[in-house]
């Protein structure tokens, strides 16, 4: 399950890293995926746009097990 959400996530970054920002997968847990947002992403007004609009609605298309997101600050 981790390397198809990671697969998916590097199918997204491009278009993450064209606005300055980066993605990093954390891990998979309990049916909720974990990643950093970095770069401009991090401290963008559209992160929670970002995270839920764009990442979780292709994480979830793709696999139906996921339930949600988080952005995990370290």
């Amino acid at each position: 399950m981790q390397e198809k959400i990671k697969n998916l996530i590097e199918e997204i970054r491009p278009y993450i890293n064209m606005d300055g920002g980066d993605v990093e997968f954390i891990k998979y847990e309990d049916k909720y995926v974990y990643i950093k947002l970095k770069g401009h992403c991090a401290e963008c007004e559209a992160q929670d746009f970002t995270l839920k609009n764009l990442i979780f609605n292709m994480l979830k298309n793709e696999i139906d097990e996921i339930e949600g997101i988080i952005n995990v600050e370290l």
